[in-house]
């Protein structure tokens, strides 16, 4: 919780801001003891309450926050930015905000930008506000090629046939609403969480809008500010992208292939015993494929009706 001498500093902020708002900024950090007092200072400047997830760092972020006046969260060890994502939405829920802005701790992001996000908020016209670095056609030019491929997949994949058409799936310049902070929840732990989120979001009804932002890739000396390998991030958000449509619907993307598998199966089934008939032999591989073949189906089919029903008795928890 906040305390007394920090509460008093916050109502100084909240008439320097001029907003009834409680906006607080959550920042995800992890090893960014270079860049974490610059975040920090440049959103104290546009937010009531600077929140800091420190996800396990081994050097000097969680004190070097702290030291600045930000509320920290430490975790123990890393546990991936979904999990810091779920302890900065817990923590703002406890501190009744009305907007929660993240952003990233590497300088990425230009904190000045958080009263562009927040406005939507404000003026009702958004429960959820996305930054998308490809809505204005400056927002992306700092951003590798291959990055940019790669954002455009995730986004295109995301996107789906959901009524949500966004143009930055991989954002993490957000903000929401109270209303979105008391609906939206996030299972993942991982990278995956924003796509998560993205799904959740649509599924929820929350008026969403995207505002243009920039993107800083590389700072002024040269140094790299995003410290995620592009390779394995890809890979994990497609897996975990994979992972939810499955989940979401698991009948006919696990049952239907289950059911292909098991004819498959009985196919090869029926070709050895035509062999078998003609030789009176057993062809070992085209058992094996047969066998094979079933077990898979029969494994995918009883896994789709597992989720089906784990899917079915959570919505009937939550309504």
């Amino acid at each position: 919780m906040v305390e007394i001498e920090d509460t008093e500093k916050l109502l100084v902020r909240l008439e320097v801001n001029g907003t009834d708002l409680l906006v607080v900024a959550g920042i995800p950090a992890y090893n960014e003891e270079k860049t974490i007092a610059r975040v920090v200072l440049g959103a104290q400047k546009h937010a009531h309450i600077v929140v800091v997830c420190d996800d396990g760092s081994s050097d000097l972020t969680g004190e070097i926050a702290a030291r600045l006046g930000a509320v920290v969260v430490r975790h123990e060890r890393n546990s991936g930015y979904g999990a810091a994502l779920q302890s900065l939405f817990k923590r703002a829920r406890e501190l009744n905000a009305d907007v929660l802005v993240t952003l990233d701790a590497d300088g990425q992001h230009d904190p000045a930008q958080i009263p562009l996000l927040v406005k939507p908020i404000e003026e009702g016209v958004a429960g959820v506000v996305l930054g998308s670095r490809f809505k204005d056609k400056n927002g992306a030019d700092d951003m590798p090629k291959y990055r940019q491929f790669g954002v455009k997949v995730i986004t295109k994949l995301t996107n789906g046939n959901g009524k949500h058409g966004v143009s930055d799936a991989q954002s993490g310049f957000r903000a929401y609403s109270k209303r979105a902070l008391e609906h939206l929840s996030m299972s993942e732990n991982g990278m995956g969480a924003s796509v998560e989120l993205l799904r959740a979001i649509s599924k929820s009804g929350l008026k969403v809008c995207e505002v243009p932002i920039s993107c800083k890739y590389a700072g002024s000396t040269g140094e790299k500010t995003s410290t995620k390998n592009p390779l394995s991030h890809g890979v994990g958000l497609i897996m975990s992208l994979i992972k939810l449509v499955v989940e979401d619907r698991p009948l006919p993307y696990l049952g239907l292939p289950g059911i292909v598998s098991i004819a498959v199966g009985v196919l090869f089934g029926v070709w050895m015993m035509n062999i078998y008939a003609q030789t009176h032999e057993i062809t070992t591989n085209v058992a094996l494929a047969s066998i094979s073949f079933i077990l898979i189906g029969f494994f995918m089919i009883s896994t789709a009706i597992t989720l089906y029903a784990i899917t079915r008795l959570s919505t009937k928890l939550k309504q």
